[in-house]
Protein backbone atom coordinates (compact mmCIF):
# COMPACT_ATOMS: atom_id res chain seq x y z
CA UNK A 1 0.00 0.00 0.00
CA UNK A 2 1.18 3.47 -0.89
CA UNK A 3 1.75 5.27 2.37
CA UNK A 4 1.30 9.02 0.99
CA UNK A 5 -1.70 7.84 -0.75
CA UNK A 6 -3.38 6.79 1.83
CA UNK A 7 -2.01 8.64 4.57
CA UNK A 8 -5.69 9.81 5.99
CA UNK A 9 -6.59 5.96 6.85
CA UNK A 10 -3.33 6.46 9.31
CA UNK A 11 -4.54 9.26 10.69
CA UNK A 12 -7.92 7.62 10.92
CA UNK A 13 -6.41 4.92 13.12
CA UNK A 14 -4.34 7.39 15.42
CA UNK A 15 -7.01 9.74 15.82
CA UNK A 16 -10.40 7.92 15.91
CA UNK A 17 -9.24 4.26 16.92
CA UNK A 18 -13.42 3.32 17.94
CA UNK A 19 -14.56 4.54 14.85
CA UNK A 20 -11.83 3.39 12.88
CA UNK A 21 -12.73 -0.21 13.83
CA UNK A 22 -16.35 -0.13 13.50
CA UNK A 23 -16.09 1.10 10.26
CA UNK A 24 -14.20 -2.02 9.73
CA UNK A 25 -16.65 -4.41 10.94
CA UNK A 26 -18.81 -2.89 8.67
CA UNK A 27 -16.66 -3.41 5.88
CA UNK A 28 -15.97 -6.80 6.30
CA UNK A 29 -20.03 -6.94 6.64
CA UNK A 30 -20.50 -5.49 3.47
CA UNK A 31 -17.48 -7.46 1.77
CA UNK A 32 -19.49 -10.92 2.65
CA UNK A 33 -22.62 -9.40 1.29
CA UNK A 34 -21.57 -7.98 -1.72
CA UNK A 35 -20.05 -11.70 -2.51
CA UNK A 36 -23.76 -12.95 -1.83
CA UNK A 37 -25.39 -10.82 -4.36
CA UNK A 38 -22.37 -11.09 -6.66
CA UNK A 39 -23.14 -8.47 -8.80
CA UNK A 40 -24.42 -5.51 -7.00
CA UNK A 41 -22.21 -2.73 -6.47
CA UNK A 42 -21.23 -1.37 -3.26
CA UNK A 43 -19.26 2.19 -3.60
CA UNK A 44 -15.58 1.86 -2.60
CA UNK A 45 -14.87 2.31 0.78
CA UNK A 46 -12.40 5.28 0.88
CA UNK A 47 -14.35 7.29 -1.52
CA UNK A 48 -17.79 7.01 1.44
CA UNK A 49 -15.13 7.69 4.22
CA UNK A 50 -13.52 10.56 2.22
CA UNK A 51 -16.61 12.45 2.02
CA UNK A 52 -17.29 11.65 5.62
CA UNK A 53 -14.14 14.48 6.11
CA UNK A 54 -13.75 12.79 9.30
CA UNK A 55 -10.16 11.82 8.46
CA UNK A 56 -8.76 15.25 7.17
CA UNK A 57 -6.73 17.44 9.51
CA UNK A 58 -7.30 21.13 8.10
CA UNK A 59 -3.90 21.98 7.38
CA UNK A 60 -2.90 26.53 7.58
CA UNK A 61 -0.11 27.98 6.56
CA UNK A 62 1.44 29.46 9.53
CA UNK A 63 0.65 33.46 9.55
CA UNK A 64 3.66 35.68 8.60
CA UNK A 65 4.41 38.10 10.69
CA UNK A 66 5.02 41.47 9.53
CA UNK A 67 6.91 44.30 11.64
CA UNK A 68 7.11 48.06 11.32
CA UNK A 69 10.63 50.37 12.07
CA UNK A 70 10.71 53.37 10.91
CA UNK A 71 13.30 56.12 10.85
CA UNK A 72 15.03 59.29 9.13
CA UNK A 73 17.85 56.89 7.46
CA UNK A 74 19.46 60.01 6.80
CA UNK A 75 23.31 59.42 6.11
CA UNK A 76 22.73 55.70 6.02
CA UNK A 77 25.36 53.40 7.86
CA UNK A 78 26.19 49.90 9.61
CA UNK A 79 23.99 50.98 12.67
CA UNK A 80 20.95 52.07 10.57
CA UNK A 81 21.55 48.55 8.69
CA UNK A 82 21.78 46.46 12.37
CA UNK A 83 18.71 47.88 13.57
CA UNK A 84 16.50 47.31 10.28
CA UNK A 85 18.41 43.17 10.53
CA UNK A 86 17.45 42.94 14.33
CA UNK A 87 13.61 44.45 13.25
CA UNK A 88 13.63 41.72 10.94
CA UNK A 89 14.67 38.94 13.28
CA UNK A 90 11.73 39.61 15.36
CA UNK A 91 9.04 38.45 12.05
CA UNK A 92 9.14 37.18 8.49
CA UNK A 93 8.42 40.58 6.45
CA UNK A 94 10.24 44.05 7.81
CA UNK A 95 8.14 47.02 6.28
CA UNK A 96 10.33 50.64 6.77
CA UNK A 97 9.11 54.00 7.31
CA UNK A 98 11.38 56.74 5.98
CA UNK A 99 10.21 59.80 7.71
CA UNK A 100 9.25 62.78 5.74
CA UNK A 101 11.66 65.77 5.33
CA UNK A 102 8.89 67.76 6.64
CA UNK A 103 8.58 65.99 9.60
CA UNK A 104 12.42 65.61 10.46
CA UNK A 105 13.02 69.01 9.61
CA UNK A 106 10.56 69.71 12.79
CA UNK A 107 11.77 67.10 14.78
CA UNK A 108 15.79 66.90 14.35
CA UNK A 109 17.19 69.31 11.69
CA UNK A 110 17.56 70.24 8.55
CA UNK A 111 18.53 66.08 6.77
CA UNK A 112 21.39 65.82 4.72
CA UNK A 113 19.96 63.18 2.24
CA UNK A 114 16.85 63.96 -0.09
CA UNK A 115 13.67 61.83 0.07
CA UNK A 116 14.96 60.16 -2.67
CA UNK A 117 18.28 58.79 -1.71
CA UNK A 118 16.94 57.94 1.57
CA UNK A 119 14.55 55.89 -0.12
CA UNK A 120 17.24 54.13 -2.16
CA UNK A 121 19.21 53.71 0.42
CA UNK A 122 16.47 51.88 2.87
CA UNK A 123 15.67 49.78 -0.55
CA UNK A 124 18.82 49.05 -1.00
CA UNK A 125 19.28 46.82 2.34
CA UNK A 126 18.89 43.08 2.56
CA UNK A 127 16.31 42.88 4.95
CA UNK A 128 13.57 44.97 3.64
CA UNK A 129 11.03 43.52 2.14
CA UNK A 130 8.31 47.28 2.03
CA UNK A 131 8.97 50.89 2.20
CA UNK A 132 6.61 53.60 3.27
CA UNK A 133 7.61 57.07 2.05
CA UNK A 134 6.75 60.39 3.76
CA UNK A 135 6.13 58.24 6.99
CA UNK A 136 5.06 60.25 10.07
CA UNK A 137 7.90 60.95 13.04
CA UNK A 138 5.51 59.62 15.98
CA UNK A 139 3.67 57.11 15.68
CA UNK A 140 0.23 59.01 15.98
CA UNK A 141 -3.76 56.76 16.35
CA UNK A 142 -4.50 57.64 13.03
CA UNK A 143 -1.24 56.30 11.69
CA UNK A 144 -1.05 53.21 13.90
CA UNK A 145 -4.65 52.01 12.65
CA UNK A 146 -3.38 52.31 8.72
CA UNK A 147 -0.60 50.20 9.81
CA UNK A 148 -2.71 47.49 11.67
CA UNK A 149 -5.32 47.81 9.25
CA UNK A 150 -3.80 48.46 5.46
CA UNK A 151 -0.62 47.32 5.93
CA UNK A 152 -0.91 44.30 8.49
CA UNK A 153 1.80 44.89 10.55
CA UNK A 154 1.70 42.84 13.89
CA UNK A 155 4.30 44.84 15.75
CA UNK A 156 6.10 48.18 15.68
CA UNK A 157 9.65 48.30 16.23
CA UNK A 158 12.08 50.51 17.88
CA UNK A 159 15.70 50.37 19.72
CA UNK A 160 16.03 50.70 22.79
CA UNK A 161 17.32 54.32 23.16
CA UNK A 162 14.61 57.13 23.49
CA UNK A 163 12.77 58.66 20.97
CA UNK A 164 11.33 61.73 21.84
CA UNK A 165 9.21 64.46 20.59
CA UNK A 166 9.87 68.42 20.83
CA UNK A 167 7.62 68.47 23.95
CA UNK A 168 9.39 65.78 25.75
CA UNK A 169 6.73 62.69 25.25
CA UNK A 170 7.61 59.49 23.71
CA UNK A 171 6.80 58.55 20.05
CA UNK A 172 6.27 55.49 20.54
CA UNK A 173 3.70 55.73 23.72
CA UNK A 174 0.43 54.56 21.68
CA UNK A 175 1.85 51.31 20.31
CA UNK A 176 3.52 50.90 23.57
CA UNK A 177 0.22 50.86 25.26
CA UNK A 178 -1.35 48.98 22.34
CA UNK A 179 0.74 46.18 23.31
CA UNK A 180 2.45 46.06 19.71
CA UNK A 181 5.34 47.24 20.65
CA UNK A 182 8.84 45.27 20.03
CA UNK A 183 12.11 46.54 21.34
CA UNK A 184 16.00 45.87 19.75
CA UNK A 185 19.63 46.99 20.91
CA UNK A 186 20.53 50.30 19.86
CA UNK A 187 24.02 49.74 17.92
CA UNK A 188 27.12 51.07 19.53
CA UNK A 189 29.57 53.61 18.15
CA UNK A 190 27.78 55.28 15.32
CA UNK A 191 24.86 57.87 14.51
CA UNK A 192 24.23 60.51 11.67
CA UNK A 193 25.08 63.07 14.28
CA UNK A 194 28.84 61.39 14.81
CA UNK A 195 28.80 61.42 11.20
CA UNK A 196 27.95 64.96 10.83
CA UNK A 197 30.31 65.33 13.30
CA UNK A 198 33.27 63.76 11.84
CA UNK A 199 32.49 65.73 8.46
CA UNK A 200 33.10 69.10 10.50
CA UNK A 201 35.52 68.07 11.99
CA UNK A 202 37.69 66.39 8.55
CA UNK A 203 36.75 69.69 6.67
CA UNK A 204 38.91 71.71 9.88
CA UNK A 205 41.69 69.34 9.47
CA UNK A 206 41.89 70.19 5.92
CA UNK A 207 41.72 73.58 6.60
CA UNK A 208 44.28 73.46 9.34
CA UNK A 209 46.45 71.29 6.58
CA UNK A 210 46.39 73.65 4.09
CA UNK A 211 47.23 76.88 6.76
CA UNK A 212 50.28 74.77 7.97
CA UNK A 213 51.78 73.34 4.55
CA UNK A 214 50.40 69.62 5.04
CA UNK A 215 52.11 69.10 8.35
CA UNK A 216 49.05 67.81 9.98
CA UNK A 217 48.45 63.37 10.30
CA UNK A 218 45.43 61.64 9.30
CA UNK A 219 44.14 60.24 13.19
CA UNK A 220 46.32 63.13 14.79
CA UNK A 221 44.33 66.12 14.44
CA UNK A 222 45.01 69.49 15.34
CA UNK A 223 44.49 70.36 18.89
CA UNK A 224 42.23 72.99 17.98
CA UNK A 225 39.80 70.53 16.38
CA UNK A 226 40.42 68.62 19.86
CA UNK A 227 39.43 71.33 21.52
CA UNK A 228 36.12 71.94 18.82
CA UNK A 229 35.00 68.20 19.68
CA UNK A 230 37.07 66.32 17.07
CA UNK A 231 35.03 62.76 16.31
CA UNK A 232 37.25 59.48 16.85
CA UNK A 233 34.56 56.40 16.07
CA UNK A 234 33.74 54.34 18.50
CA UNK A 235 32.85 51.37 16.98
CA UNK A 236 34.53 47.90 18.12
CA UNK A 237 33.84 45.49 15.32
CA UNK A 238 33.26 41.87 15.78
CA UNK A 239 33.55 38.52 13.92
CA UNK A 240 30.21 37.60 14.76
CA UNK A 241 28.97 41.25 13.36
CA UNK A 242 30.48 40.36 10.04
CA UNK A 243 29.05 37.14 10.17
CA UNK A 244 25.33 38.71 11.11
CA UNK A 245 25.60 40.86 7.92
CA UNK A 246 27.44 38.45 5.54
CA UNK A 247 25.14 36.01 3.28
CA UNK A 248 27.41 33.67 3.55
CA UNK A 249 27.61 31.84 0.38
CA UNK A 250 30.05 31.24 -2.33
CA UNK A 251 29.67 31.59 -5.96
CA UNK A 252 28.54 28.58 -7.75
CA UNK A 253 31.00 26.24 -9.51
CA UNK A 254 30.34 28.10 -13.35
CA UNK A 255 29.43 31.85 -11.58
CA UNK A 256 30.12 34.58 -13.86
CA UNK A 257 31.80 36.81 -10.67
CA UNK A 258 32.07 40.86 -11.16
CA UNK A 259 34.61 42.58 -9.19
CA UNK A 260 34.13 45.90 -8.48
CA UNK A 261 36.52 48.32 -5.69
CA UNK A 262 36.38 51.10 -3.77
CA UNK A 263 36.43 53.01 -0.91
CA UNK A 264 32.46 53.21 -0.45
CA UNK A 265 32.79 56.13 2.23
CA UNK A 266 30.11 57.38 3.48
CA UNK A 267 27.91 54.82 1.99
CA UNK A 268 25.25 56.74 -0.33
CA UNK A 269 22.81 56.31 -3.07
CA UNK A 270 25.37 56.58 -5.60
CA UNK A 271 26.70 53.30 -4.01
CA UNK A 272 23.93 51.30 -4.30
CA UNK A 273 22.98 52.27 -7.92
CA UNK A 274 26.33 51.41 -8.90
CA UNK A 275 26.56 48.08 -6.93
CA UNK A 276 22.73 47.35 -8.82
CA UNK A 277 24.31 47.90 -11.86
CA UNK A 278 27.57 45.83 -11.70
CA UNK A 279 24.89 42.80 -10.30
CA UNK A 280 23.57 42.72 -13.14
CA UNK A 281 26.38 41.99 -15.10
CA UNK A 282 26.89 38.89 -13.55
CA UNK A 283 25.70 35.80 -10.96
CA UNK A 284 27.83 36.88 -7.79
CA UNK A 285 29.42 40.38 -6.90
CA UNK A 286 32.67 40.37 -5.27
CA UNK A 287 33.06 43.85 -3.71
CA UNK A 288 36.71 45.01 -2.74
CA UNK A 289 37.23 47.95 0.02
CA UNK A 290 39.96 49.53 0.00
CA UNK A 291 42.28 50.51 3.34
CA UNK A 292 41.98 53.43 5.18
CA UNK A 293 45.40 53.78 4.41
CA UNK A 294 44.93 53.57 0.98
CA UNK A 295 42.13 55.92 0.63
CA UNK A 296 43.85 58.91 2.96
CA UNK A 297 46.90 58.21 -0.09
CA UNK A 298 44.75 58.79 -2.81
CA UNK A 299 41.81 61.42 -1.49
CA UNK A 300 43.98 63.25 1.27
CA UNK A 301 44.08 63.16 4.91
CA UNK A 302 40.86 64.05 5.60
CA UNK A 303 39.65 61.07 4.44
CA UNK A 304 37.77 58.32 5.08
CA UNK A 305 35.16 59.58 7.45
CA UNK A 306 34.22 56.15 7.99
CA UNK A 307 37.30 53.46 9.40
CA UNK A 308 37.52 50.03 7.03
CA UNK A 309 35.27 47.64 9.40
CA UNK A 310 32.25 50.59 9.76
CA UNK A 311 32.71 51.09 5.69
CA UNK A 312 32.85 46.74 5.10
CA UNK A 313 29.54 46.19 7.09
CA UNK A 314 27.74 49.16 5.18
CA UNK A 315 28.27 47.12 1.61
CA UNK A 316 27.63 44.06 3.04
CA UNK A 317 24.22 45.23 3.93
CA UNK A 318 23.30 45.92 0.45
CA UNK A 319 21.31 43.51 -1.01
CA UNK A 320 23.01 43.40 -4.34
CA UNK A 321 26.67 42.31 -3.16
CA UNK A 322 27.36 38.97 -2.16
CA UNK A 323 30.87 39.08 -0.75
CA UNK A 324 33.54 42.28 -0.13
CA UNK A 325 37.10 42.13 0.14
CA UNK A 326 38.05 43.70 3.57
CA UNK A 327 40.95 45.79 2.87
CA UNK A 328 41.58 45.17 -0.97
CA UNK A 329 44.91 46.39 -2.49
CA UNK A 330 44.54 49.17 -5.37
CA UNK A 331 45.67 47.38 -8.09
CA UNK A 332 43.80 44.55 -9.68
CA UNK A 333 46.50 42.27 -10.16
CA UNK A 334 46.73 38.85 -12.33
CA UNK A 335 46.70 36.67 -8.95
CA UNK A 336 43.71 38.35 -7.56
CA UNK A 337 41.95 37.70 -10.54
CA UNK A 338 43.14 33.82 -11.08
CA UNK A 339 42.37 33.77 -6.89
CA UNK A 340 39.01 34.98 -7.15
CA UNK A 341 38.14 33.59 -10.09
CA UNK A 342 37.25 36.65 -11.50
CA UNK A 343 35.38 36.92 -14.67
CA UNK A 344 34.53 41.17 -14.94
CA UNK A 345 36.18 44.14 -13.46
CA UNK A 346 34.03 46.82 -13.45
CA UNK A 347 34.69 50.89 -12.34
CA UNK A 348 31.62 54.11 -12.19
CA UNK A 349 32.04 56.78 -14.50
CA UNK A 350 31.37 58.70 -11.32
CA UNK A 351 33.86 58.35 -8.76
CA UNK A 352 36.20 60.30 -6.60
CA UNK A 353 39.97 60.99 -8.58
CA UNK A 354 39.03 58.93 -11.81
CA UNK A 355 42.02 60.94 -13.14
CA UNK A 356 44.21 57.83 -11.76
CA UNK A 357 42.88 55.45 -13.97
CA UNK A 358 45.42 56.14 -16.49
CA UNK A 359 48.89 55.57 -16.94
CA UNK A 360 50.95 53.84 -14.68
CA UNK A 361 49.47 54.45 -11.99
CA UNK A 362 46.08 52.81 -13.61
CA UNK A 363 44.64 50.01 -10.97
CA UNK A 364 43.20 48.19 -14.02
CA UNK A 365 45.51 47.83 -16.42
CA UNK A 366 45.83 44.09 -16.01
CA UNK A 367 42.10 43.54 -16.61
CA UNK A 368 42.05 46.13 -19.36
CA UNK A 369 44.90 44.00 -20.64
CA UNK A 370 43.06 41.06 -20.43
CA UNK A 371 40.06 42.22 -22.12
CA UNK A 372 37.74 41.71 -19.16
CA UNK A 373 37.47 45.79 -17.85
CA UNK A 374 33.96 47.57 -18.63
CA UNK A 375 33.58 51.42 -17.25
CA UNK A 376 29.84 51.67 -16.43
CA UNK A 377 27.54 54.74 -16.76
CA UNK A 378 26.96 55.92 -13.24
CA UNK A 379 22.90 56.07 -12.37
CA UNK A 380 23.66 59.25 -10.28
CA UNK A 381 26.23 61.87 -9.71
CA UNK A 382 26.99 61.70 -5.96
CA UNK A 383 29.95 61.11 -4.48
CA UNK A 384 31.07 61.01 -0.75
CA UNK A 385 32.39 64.34 -1.14
CA UNK A 386 29.36 66.20 -2.65
CA UNK A 387 27.63 64.13 0.32
CA UNK A 388 30.15 65.88 2.83
CA UNK A 389 29.85 69.28 0.83
CA UNK A 390 26.71 69.65 1.77
CA UNK A 391 27.29 69.58 5.46
CA UNK A 392 30.25 71.81 5.01
CA UNK A 393 27.75 74.34 3.46
CA UNK A 394 25.60 74.22 5.50
CA UNK A 395 28.00 74.18 8.81
CA UNK A 396 25.95 76.55 11.00
CA UNK A 397 22.58 74.54 10.95
CA UNK A 398 24.40 71.13 11.15
CA UNK A 399 26.14 72.72 13.89
CA UNK A 400 23.49 73.56 16.10
CA UNK A 401 21.13 70.28 15.12
CA UNK A 402 24.61 68.26 16.52
CA UNK A 403 24.49 70.44 19.89
CA UNK A 404 20.07 69.60 20.24
CA UNK A 405 21.21 66.05 19.56
CA UNK A 406 24.76 65.21 20.91
CA UNK A 407 22.95 66.48 24.42
CA UNK A 408 20.49 63.42 24.42
CA UNK A 409 22.92 60.81 23.06
CA UNK A 410 24.83 61.87 26.34
CA UNK A 411 22.14 61.18 28.55
CA UNK A 412 21.55 57.96 26.67
CA UNK A 413 24.83 56.96 27.45
CA UNK A 414 25.28 58.34 30.42
CA UNK A 415 21.88 56.07 31.77
CA UNK A 416 22.65 53.01 29.25
CA UNK A 417 22.39 49.71 30.87
CA UNK A 418 22.65 46.05 29.26
CA UNK A 419 19.67 44.89 26.47
CA UNK A 420 20.22 41.36 25.64
CA UNK A 421 20.38 40.26 22.18
CA UNK A 422 21.19 41.60 18.87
Amino acid sequence: MDYESNSWIWEGVYYYPHLFGGLMLTAALLGLSTSYFAGVGVPSLPFLWSDFGIFHKKKHEKKRIRVYMDGCFDLMHYGHANALRQAKALGDELVVGVVSDEEIIANKGPPVLSMEERLALVSGLKWVDEVIANAPYEITEKFMGSLFNEHNIDYIIHGDDPCLLPDGTDAYALAKRAGRYKQIKRTEGVSSTDIVGRILSSARDAKDCQDCNGTSLHGEPHKESESKGAQISQFLPTSRRIVQFSNGKGPAPNARIVYIDGAFDLFHAGHVEILRSARQHGDFLLVGIHTDQTVSENRGNQYPIMHLHERSLSVLACRYVDEVIIGAPWEVTKDMISTFNISLVVHGTVAENNSLLTGENDPYKVPKSMGIFRLLESPKNITTTSVAERIIANHEAYMKRNAKKAESEKKYYAEKKYVSGD
